[in-house]
């Protein structure tokens, strides 16, 4: 069943575009605030130096009693005004109207404002004036604010609209932006859909352009992967187990039956107890190998690692073994450098396991008279182990399979053996960081186990 996909306005990257055209709007908002109010003041200040100007120039034409010159300026000025956007007025000691195109009544000396209601001006328009004493005279001076309060409204229309345009664009940017990475995120969970209905073969479709989501899709499909190789790995395992098992339990069942016949015959059944113990053992050390190397792959003996010398866990194998492949028609051989120490981090049990799996191997499938011989040397910041015999080899093509959980060369499975001794010492290899690689020894087979380096005073 199809999983209902979120809505836009519920998907998280629209609600982060959306926070963040918000963030941007607001921003936009509080510094159009500030900049209209820093030009609201820029607009008075001017204002006021103007009407200080006019007040001065008109000012200057008064001379020693006579108010003649100063009552023409006064006229003259507001004649050159006849909309009345600049209003003068001349005023004498007794409050009398001498000059001037309004008559101002009760404005305290310097800056101040006022409302005035004159013919041919719209009603309550505000003026700016500034009243002073010229010759015992009062001269007001004031300038309209409607020229001031247009462009005032004209720059608020225009942040406004500004503002609205920003908001929408932002929006639908985010929209725009939210939905392509909403698709991506939908085809993640697509794959994780189909993943869980058991198609392991979906992967996340990647765009390449190496941004995060890609990045995340790329690790997310390498899980994949590597998840489909291991439920791979288990179904051949489950199957290579059955294999193995169904012929030891089958000879087990038999041996048990005509060991009951014996007994209601009366004869000795002590050869059939003898083969049926034989069977259960093989059994159950296919099964401790399992549980075994599982262990290991969880990771449970790292707790026991301290720095050793592998070389001389690989001089005591090759004590242990020599005798053993002597009898065996074999020979082993552990060529070490006298008086040099090849220190890594691990477990020494686990090591000894591991390089016994490794010789045994070479000394079951090896035919008489093969030498096997035991080395350790050192490359970089890497500690080689090597493993060589001068026997059959393994195929090129059958190198890498040896590893996997009871995969044997031999498919009929007639020779003794699990086939997890090389899945041991994987394990083992792999618990350690290190690497395991099979070559040509032309001829025979050379196994060699790279450890990282102890990095020590000696060295």
């Amino acid at each position: 069943m199809k999983e209902a996909r979120p809505s836009l306005l519920r998907s998280t990257p629209f609600r982060l575009a959306l926070t963040f055209a918000f963030l941007f709007v607001l921003a936009f908002i509080l510094s159009g605030a500030i900049v209209y109010q820093l030009m609201s003041a820029d607009l008075a200040r001017r204002l006021d130096q103007s009407i200080k100007e006019t007040y001065s120039v008109v000012a200057l034409t008064y001379a020693e009693n006579d108010k003649e010159d100063l009552v023409a300026s006064v006229n003259n000025n507001a004649d050159l005004s006849p909309d009345k956007d600049q209003l003068f007025s001349l005023s004498g000691p007794d409050g009398n109207h001498l000059a001037g195109n309004f008559a101002a009544s009760g404005l305290p000396d310097g800056f101040s404002m006022f409302a005035a209601r004159l013919p041919g001006v719209p009603p309550d328009t505000m003026y700016r004036a500034y009243t002073g004493e010229v010759g015992g005279n009062n001269l007001t001076i004031a300038f309209s604010l409607a020229e001031t309060d247009e462009l005032k409204t004209v720059v608020l229309m225009s942040f406004g609209w500004g503002t609205l345009f920003i908001t929408g664009l932002a929006i639908a940017g985010g929209a725009l932006l939210a939905a392509r990475v909403q698709r991506r995120l939908d085809g993640i969970a697509a794959t994780m859909v189909d993943v869980s209905h058991g198609r392991l073969d979906a992967r996340i479709p990647l765009i390449g352009n190496g941004d995060d989501i890609d990045a995340v899709s790329a690790q997310v499909n390498a899980a994949l992967d590597r998840l489909s190789g291991l439920v791979d790995g288990m179904r051949e395992v489950s199957a290579n187990i059955a294999h193995d098992l169904k012929t030891p339990l089958n000879r087990l069942q038999m041996i048990l039956e005509q060991a009951a016949d014996k007994t209601a015959s009366g004869e000795d059944v002590a050869s059939d107890l003898a083969d049926a113990r034989a069977e259960s053992r093989q059994i159950n050390e296919t099964f401790d190998a399992l549980l075994r190397i599982a262990q290991i792959e969880a990771g449970a003996r790292k707790a026991r690692f301290v720095d050793l010398d592998v070389g001389a866990v690989v001089d005591t194998i090759g004590e242990v073994y020599a005798d053993v492949a002597e009898d065996d028609g074999k020979s082993l051989s552990a060529k070490l450098i006298p008086d040099t120490k090849w220190i890594i981090h691990g477990d020494r049990d686990l090591l000894m396991q591991m390089l016994a799996n490794l010789v045994e191997n070479a000394l079951r499938h090896c035919p008489p008279g093969t030498a096997i011989e035991l080395s350790v040397t050192r490359q970089d910041d890497r500690v080689l182990v090597h493993i060589r015999d001068n026997g059959p080899g393994i195929p090129a093509e059958e190198r890498e399979k040896v590893f996997q959980r009871l995969y044997r060369l031999e498919s009929s499975r007639t020779t003794p053996g699990s086939g997890l001794g090389l899945s041991l010492v994987k394990a083992v290899a792999d618990l350690h960081g290190a690497t395991i690689a099979l070559e040509d020894n032309n001829p025979g087979l050379a196994v060699i186990a790279s450890f990282p380096a102890v990095r020590t005073p000696e060295a």
